[in-house]
């Protein structure tokens, strides 16, 4: 007994310290101004030191991925310190190798304010803003999956590549949520943002989404991404999905036939049942118009009995084993869950393409 009352004034003790150290921190720690410089004084901000990098560029409207709120869990606020910002952190180890650590990339949201501080940011982060819209179309796909129009109210337009995503804001219980997004438009569509969400038990964000009525306004940031679709018309392009991986491809297949008819393209795409396909009807009938547009589904579940089903059947990799060609001027965009990309990935190298040169989203 006297050895359990020991433990607890001993945890009492320690949560008490703890408490008055943060205290302490916010209270009597003054860091004065800190200067937050960007690409070589391309862009130079002030802010009060004590808040982290990320709070910082937020504030000033400089928008980099980030879908965990600053927790640490997601590791998409990447930037390159060249000077300042401290040591690295143990919550920043998971998420960056030995390389990134040597050449100074970091988290944002965890490095605090305490000096003045250079980092690098890639251009395309600059250009990334802040978006209203309004959702004018809510349409059901399948049983988990929906399709929403958000038509901007400002700015008006988006300039976007195919494949690139958005940041959706949506409300937590602790205050405001982002979320990543593929926006499934093509590049020529200026006025508006198309998604493809699948509702996600528990989600925050998907939830938020699923229950969007038309109307309804919307916040998010974008556009974001590293696809980067070839502008050359005689490389093959090769899309491979599953479920809402088919956003960044519908955005990839509308924006090469708006531009090169002739251009040869291959959709693979996964779906469990037939209750999880859509869109099929819709590629079969740009396939007619375009003959160099190949369209293959495959059902992973088994076939019940009164199920009408003339496509493939299995993991879509196999089909991408049995129907893509080889030594084609191939580029890639894998879009789905990591067990499909990595059986993808070695199909593609056993057929002699490089893996290492595709474009993928994991989720």
């Amino acid at each position: 007994m006297t050895g359990l009352l020991a433990v607890g004034v001993n945890v009492g003790i320690f949560l008490v310290l703890s408490v008055w150290l943060l205290i302490s921190e916010k209270l009597l720690v003054r860091y004065g101004k800190c200067v937050v410089t960007i690409n070589d004084g391309a862009l130079v901000m002030e802010k009060e030191g004590g808040v982290t990098l990320l709070t910082a560029l937020y504030e000033n409207k400089v928008f980099i991925p980030s879908a965990c709120g600053g927790k640490a869990t997601c590791g998409y606020c990447k930037v390159n310190v060249i000077n300042g910002g401290g040591p690295v952190l143990p919550t920043e180890i998971p998420f960056l190798s030995r390389g990134e650590m040597r050449s100074g990339t970091r988290l944002a949201c965890q490095i605090k304010l305490k000096e003045n501080i250079e980092i690098a940011l890639p251009e395309d982060l600059l250009a990334v803003k802040e978006y209203r819209a309004k959702v004018s179309l809510v349409r059901k796909l399948t049983h988990d999956m929906k399709e929403i129009n958000l038509d901007l109210i400002e700015p008006k337009e988006i300039q976007h590549r195919p494949g690139k995503y958005i940041q959706i804001q949506a409300p937590g219980p602790d205050g405001a949520v982002f979320r990543a997004y593929s926006i499934s438009t093509p590049d020529y569509v200026k006025d508006k943002v198309q998604l493809i969400i699948r509702l996600v038990p528990g989600g925050i964000a998907s939830t938020y989404l699923h229950n969007l009525k038309e109307g309804d306004e919307v916040k998010f940031t974008g556009p974001y991404g590293e696809f980067r679709l070839s502008e050359n018309p005689d490389t093959a392009v090769l899309c491979i999905g599953g479920g809402s991986g088919m956003a960044p491809i519908a955005s990839i297949i509308d924006s090469i036939y708006n531009r090169w008819p002739e251009r040869t393209c291959y959709l693979f795409f996964g779906c469990r049942t037939t209750g999880d396909v859509f869109y099929l009807d819709r590629f079969k009938k740009m396939a007619e118009k375009y003959p160099n547009f190949k369209v293959c589904y495959a059902l992973s579940d088994p076939l019940k009995e009164d199920e009408d089903w003339d496509g493939d059947t299995g993991f879509i990799h196999l089909s991408v084993d049995k129907r893509l060609p080889k030594n084609l001027d191939l580029q890639t965009f894998l879009c789905g869950p990591p067990p499909m990309i990595e059986a993808v990935q070695e199909v593609l190298k056993n057929k002699g393409y490089n893996p290492e040169d595709a474009f993928y989203d994991k989720f």
